[in-house]
């Protein structure tokens, strides 16, 4: 048998590829693979390992999971998922898909710059708010087209979900003193059981409304590049089920908590509140205290995991071990209670109130709720198609609006900022808001915003790309309808000039 080092030694070697290489071959390790980097190709190799939680440790388990990773990845990825080749051996020659017996089989994927990852995007300061928002729409679209069936949503049973996080507690148990302080860990884990307890039904109900799909499992910034022009989801997990039959919101919560964990929680929230949108999947934001934990946990044990392989070197070991400690703490902060509040815009069309209230949401970490976002959602139409009339009836406005509250109340309620963001011109919808937030003792600020007619004009006129169907002749209608704002309601109004 050939061993596992004497494989690796070979695939750095350039002449062993029957293509040109550039040289010196680079050589890139995570806890559970090698890949190699030639120039126009990359080869990953699984590590011959058992780690519980996944199995690479037989030939054919390698075998298995190299195609299984090939053929979940080339949807989803056909521009970087090649082959699966196998690593022969002919006397003392090895060879890739050459003749003699078969000893290890290894991924062939195109090679695309490093630098194209979302990572070091967000290294260099590259990674742009416009970016982010195509991946909130491209995620979206994602788990809108991935299956799900009776099988898969088993796997959304709350005793599952329950099962595999209390797995990751015993798995890093040892490592307590070590890269994660007692405290914190007990608080996280305390966390977790109080949530299973106490959203048992809300989580059940993930499981019957089709939110357990099969998900991409490990949709973190290195899992994702942008090149040739399109966002690349890649690296989806095939060594687990449990990882990758998930609530959508595990995908997501992976997204954010990495984007957080790298300072850039603006960026975080412009990619959730763009999936949101797309999804229209809300009541989701409930479960993402869990799962933002549950990730930033994982990564947490990931590293750790790497203070115990032989082959990593102590410099990389100390690396791992402060990245460790700061994933730990990042999940334990993730379990900590927050205060709630609502913010309601107001204003005609082409005020400048989604604006404002995007430029507010990334700086409160705040879920923003667009009525146009909503209104389409439940008229059951695509929010890039123009709506007809019967959308704008009276009727739907009202269950636009009720629907709006709806969901702010839910979720600041459960201690998360929200933007209500429509026109809140009559003072019968505003009084609703007041209602509602003065009951939960929920802080509420209404910002008003305006400019001058022609500027509303204009900007209406010249809108592109954005889901809103306004008009410059409703502009009038707009204002000839708006009720100006009560004495109650003055104490929570701050009025924004757009224009000036």
């Amino acid at each position: 048998m050939v061993s596992h080092n004497s494989l690796i030694e070979e695939l750095k070697n350039p002449e062993f590829y029957p293509h040109p290489v550039q040289s010196p071959i680079e050589v890139l390790q995570t806890h559970i693979s090698y890949i190699f980097l030639t120039g126009d190709y990359a080869y990953k190799l699984k590590k011959p390992l058992d780690l519980g939680f996944l199995d690479f440790s037989s030939l054919e388990k390698r075998r298995f999971f190299c195609q299984q990773e090939l053929e979940l990845n080339q949807p989803i990825a056909p521009d970087i998922y090649l082959d699966v080749l196998t690593i022969t051996q002919q006397e003392e020659t090895l060879a890739l898909n050459g003749n003699g017996k078969v000893v290890e089989y290894i991924l062939k994927m195109r090679q695309f710059p490093q630098s194209t990852l979302l990572s070091e995007m967000e290294k260099a300061g590259t990674l742009t708010e416009s970016l982010l928002e195509r991946l909130g729409k491209k995620v979206a679209r994602f788990h809108q087209k991935t299956k799900t069936n009776d099988y898969i949503r088993e796997f959304g049973k709350p005793e599952t979900i329950e099962a595999a996080i209390n797995e990751n507690y015993q798995q890093t148990e040892k490592y307590i003193g070590l890269t994660q302080e007692e405290t914190k860990f007990k608080a996280t884990k305390a966390f977790t059981d109080r949530f299973f307890q106490e959203n048992y039904a809300l989580l059940k109900q993930r499981q019957t409304n089709h939110s357990i799909r099969e998900c991409h499992g490990d949709l973190h910034l290195k899992n994702i590049c942008y090149w040739q022009d399109k966002i690349q989801l890649f690296d989806r997990i095939e060594f687990n089920e449990p990882f990758r039959f998930v609530d959508v919101m595990y995908d997501v919560a992976f997204t954010v908590m990495d984007l957080e964990f790298r300072k850039r929680a603006d960026l975080g929230n412009i990619f959730l509140n763009h999936y949101l949108e797309y999804t229209g999947d809300w009541e989701g934001v409930q479960v993402l205290p869990l799962y933002l934990s549950r990730q930033a946990y994982v990564r947490a044990k990931v590293n750790s995991l790497m203070l115990d392989d032989s082959n990593v070197t102590e410099e990389v070991k100390e690396k791992a071990k402060a990245k460790a400690s700061q994933y730990y703490d990042l999940a334990w902060y993730y379990t900590q209670p927050q205060q709630g509040r609502f913010w309601m815009m107001s204003g005609l069309s082409g005020s400048g109130k989604s604006t404002v209230a995007r430029e507010m949401a990334k700086q409160e970490n705040a879920i923003h709720l667009r009525s146009d976002a909503v209104r389409k959602h439940l008229a059951g139409i695509d929010l890039e198609a123009s709506g007809d009339e019967t959308i704008y009836r009276p009727e739907m406005t009202e269950k636009t609006y009720e629907r709006l509250l709806e969901i702010g109340i839910l979720l600041a309620s459960q201690g998360w900022k929200v933007i209500l963001d429509a026109k809140y011109d009559r003072q019968g919808l505003r009084e609703a808001v007041i209602t509602e937030a003065e009951s939960d003792n929920i802080p509420l600020e209404i910002i008003h915003c305006y400019a001058p007619m022609e500027v509303l004009r204009d900007r209406v006129s010249q809108r592109t790309g954005d889901i809103s169907d306004a008009t410059p002749n409703l502009l009038a209608e707009q204002q000839a309808n708006a009720e100006p704002f009560t004495e109650k309601e003055q104490a929570y109004v701050r009025t924004i000039n757009t224009h000036a």
